[in-house]
This record gives structure tokens, sequence and C-alpha cells, in this order.
């Protein structure tokens, strides 16, 4: 079928009804057209013709319109892009926590649907977090009865008190999971504007400068954990998820097993990591994981945070340094030495090469060939 009229359908609640919402430009066959639908109404709320959801009614649209319009349900049949994680669900701190006086917290069936959907810890305690500093706000106020306006002052009120785009953008993602999975009515809040983030640039290291970072640790693991970090190009968390298995020395590549966005991929392994790999392995034995705690248990992230904040305080760089600015720079020295971007896409796992393009921006090979006026 080759039309260029287009149907999307919207999940609407009006009066605590559930409606099907279509949305398209105005036309006059679809005009016509959607008169011929039994019970379709027009609502000025949403400016949207609508319809009681049923099964009946969505067969119904989908015949009057085959072959006429295109029916968008993007918008309209829940997708989930949480990933199955090797952790256990934990609540306990949800659970053992002391709250003041007629604080209002987060409904058990927002803890269940977050666990079905094989969120991870911290996501949980971010969304659960975020969604109770909203539903206290409207203290007084029943959570069905919160409307689009209701949000939007409230977000206005967290922009007004400067928290971050981050933190509005969370907000909105905890506000929207229970309206719209949590009560089965997804794009509840469609409408919902979110704050646009800013394009900054990300900190880059030289390569001296990771050098002397790597070098300024006195622990093989700690040397091990830094040198994957920067060689492989890898975040935090693929980094402790690491397991013996995923270290390929044949074909000298690292294995990254459910990546963000449930992607397997691979990166490099370094000639030289791989040498300080067969050390460390031979002196600490690990079991399962690559890199593991004390009683064999998968490392934790806040440790990587302190290893690589004592390896940079003691290297003497002043620059404000994290996880992720290994990534950075191992993306933006591939790119200085000639790498093609569609490759470190795939290296870094990135699902468009427009965000890996933002390398481009820092990497010293797009300035080179400038000549500065001062020394003309």
């Amino acid at each position: 079928m080759k039309t260029n009229k287009f149907i999307v359908l919207k999940h609407l609640l009006i009066e605590n009804k559930k409606f099907i919402g279509l949305k398209f430009n105005s036309d006059k066959v679809l005009n016509s057209l959607i008169k011929e639908l039994d019970g379709i109404i027009w609502s000025p709320e949403f400016n949207l013709y609508c319809l009681p959801n049923s099964k009946i009614n969505l067969d119904a649209i989908f015949n009057l319109f085959r072959g006429v319009a295109w029916i968008n349900t993007n918008y309209f049949f829940e997708r989930s892009n949480s990933k199955k994680l090797d952790e256990d669900f934990d609540v306990k701190w949800f659970r053992k926590r002391q709250k003041p006086t007629g604080y209002k917290c987060c409904p058990e069936s927002y803890l269940e649907k977050l666990e079905l959907k094989h969120y991870a810890n911290n996501t949980v305690k971010t969304y659960v977090s975020c969604f109770e500093r909203f539903i206290n706000f409207y203290n007084s106020k029943d959570l069905d009865q919160i409307d689009e306006n209701d949000i939007r002052n409230y977000l206005k009120l967290l922009t007004q008190n400067n928290w971050s785009i981050s933190y509005i953008n969370q907000s909105i993602n905890s506000i929207k999971f229970y309206y719209e999975i949590v009560l089965g009515m997804p794009n509840r809040f469609y409408d919902i504007e979110r704050p646009k983030k800013k394009r900054k640039l990300p900190a880059i290291l030289s390569k001296n400068e990771i050098k002397k970072i790597i070098n300024a640790t006195n622990n093989l693991k700690h040397k091990c954990i830094l040198t994957i970090l920067y060689s492989s190009g890898l975040r935090r968390s693929e980094l402790l998820n690491l397991k013996l298995a995923d270290i390929d020395s044949e074909r000298m590549l690292i294995k990254i097993n459910d990546a963000k966005g449930n992607k397997d991929r691979y990166s490099l392994l370094s000639e030289s990591a791989l040498i300080d790999l067969r050390r460390y392995y031979l002196q600490y034995q690990p079991k399962t994981y690559l890199f593991e705690g004390q009683k064999k248990e998968k490392y934790s992230a806040t440790s990587i945070v302190k290893i690589l904040a004592s390896a940079v305080h003691k290297s003497g760089i002043k620059k404000h340094v994290t996880p992720h600015t290994l990534r950075h720079s191992f993306a933006t020295h591939l790119l200085e030495n000639g790498t093609d971007l569609r490759h470190i896409q795939l290296l870094l796992g990135h699902n468009s090469t427009k965000t890996t393009e933002i390398y481009t921006h820092v990497a010293t090979n797009s300035f080179n060939s400038i000549k500065n006026p001062l020394d003309l």
C-alpha cells in the first residue's frame, strides 16, 4: 500500500474511562471515513477523535482504513527497553527506611511492575525517589486526579529551583511509569514537554595523561581495571559484568553481553592489557567475574570510582575524571588515529553514528589543518 496518509493511535483517559485517540492531519477522505466508526466522538480536551478502548473498536479502525492510511501504533502498544540483569531485585531499603509522619509512599503496584520489567536496582531507587517527591508535592490529591497541568506545574517548579535537566527527565520517566505502565495507560501524558538537553562536549584526556593515570596505580588489579576501561572503551557497568569467558585472547577481543539497549557487542583487547590480565589472573584467581571483591562477588561500582580518583590524584592531573572520561578518550584517540566513525560506533555500542559524531568536535585532527591567526 502506497499512501501518504497516517493515523497515529493514542491512549486517552476521559472521565476515568479508557479511549483510543486518533491523531491525523486534516484530510477530506479521513474526515469523512472516520465518522463511519460506531461511537466516535470528538474530544475538545485532547483535540482528537476518540473511541472507547476495546478490541472490537481497535479492529474496526484497522478494517476501515485498510488500504487508505497507515495506522501508526508506536505510541499505542507497550514496548519495553528493559533488560534482564544478572542481579536480584532488592527493595529492602524501601521496607526498612524511616519515613516522616504523613509521608506518601510509592504504591506496591509500582514496585511490582518495576520488578516484572526487570529494571536495575539503581534505576528502581531513582524512580521511587523521584516519584515519591512528586506525589508528596501533591500530598492531599489523589494520584488518579492529577492531570497534565499539575505535572507541568511540578516540572516548572523543579526548573525554577535549578534541578538538573537529567533529574527533571528522570522525574518525568518516573511519573509516566506510574500512569502509563502501572495503570496500563501507555502515553497517558504524551504531551508533556521534556527540557532540551544541553549539548556539552565530553572531557578528553591526552594519551600521555591516560598513561600517567594507569601508571599511578600500585595495585595490579586496579591497573587492569583502568587499562580495560580505557583500551576497550567500556562503560563502568559493562566492565563490572565481564566474565572470564568474555576475554577472547585468540581473536584479541572482549565480548560485552547485555549492554545498553539489550545489545551484545565486541570491543578491542589490548596486547599490553592482556599481558597484565594474565599476571592478574595468576595472582587473584577470579572464579566467575573478571574482577571480583574479596568474597569473590562482583566488584562494586563505587570501588572503581575510588580507584580512578586515587590514581588521578597521584598523577597530578587537575581535570575532573570519571570512568566515562576514559571511554570518551578511547573513542577520540581512535578517531585521531584515522579509525572510521562507523567502526568506533560499533566498538562503543551506539545505535547511531549521530551519537558518535560528537567526538569529531573534540578530536585534534579536526583542528590541526587550521593555522592560528596569531601565528600567521
